[in-house]
């Protein structure tokens, strides 16, 4: 599967020459640039900051060993990200543990209205027009009352800007699957979100049908 072109690592690499040490400063520049972004994505995922970080170490581990079959100048990225994901629902997902978390305290950093967001046509959604004047934490309260894969395609879209491509090929979905659970899961956020939308007169369309 080939992944879209990522220009920001489209430099020619020689990989029948590339020493062991070449290829470990290769990654560590390149994959170690997206750390902060796996580790938002993985705390979201897991809503537990200790998972969080053994997730992104667990996803680093397995990419570091797969990157000699990492093709230079594909979408690193979603490589990473599908790296992430498959590792989540593998192994993470599958212990239902309990988030050790009260409220919104750990993941307060949630930036979904404050993001770059947008959908995968390219545009700003009105529902992230109406999140931009909403606080973080009746958001954060929001998305994690998503089920796990409405929330993954919620946030690879209107956070990461991912396209429904792209999302398919992380997700490991039909892009079909992809559309069913994005829109499936903006649905049920802006219902989440309607009442405080409404009471504060933030986005006529958050309660709309």
């Amino acid at each position: 599967m080939t992944l879209p072109v990522d220009s920001d690592f489209d430099v020619p690499v020689d990989l029948d020459a590339e020493t062991d040490a070449e290829r470990s400063a290769r990654f560590e520049r390149d994959a170690l640039a997206h750390l902060d972004q796996l580790y938002g994505a993985a705390l979201r995922m897991t809503r537990n900051p200790a998972d969080a970080e053994d997730l992104v170490q667990e996803t680093f581990v397995k990419a570091f060993a797969s990157f000699k079959q990492f093709t230079p100048g594909t979408n690193l990225k979603a490589w990473l990200y599908r790296i992430l994901t498959n590792t989540y629902i593998n192994s993470y997902r599958k212990k239902q543990r309990q988030p050790q978390l009260s409220g919104g305290d750990t993941i307060e950093d949630w930036q979904l209205a404050r993001a770059e967001a947008h959908t995968s046509d390219g545009l700003r959604s009105a529902e992230m027009d109406a999140l931009d004047r909403m606080p973080d934490s009746v958001v954060t309260d929001a998305m994690a009352a998503l089920a796990p894969d409405f929330r993954l395609a919620v946030y690879l879209a209107d956070v990461e800007g991912f396209s429904y491509k792209e999302i398919a090929e992380i997700m490991g979905t039909p892009i079909g699957t992809v559309m069913s659970r994005l829109n499936r899961g903006r649905n049920q956020l802006r219902a989440l979100l309607a009442d405080y939308a409404r009471e504060h007169g933030l986005g006529k369309r958050a309660g709309d049908e």
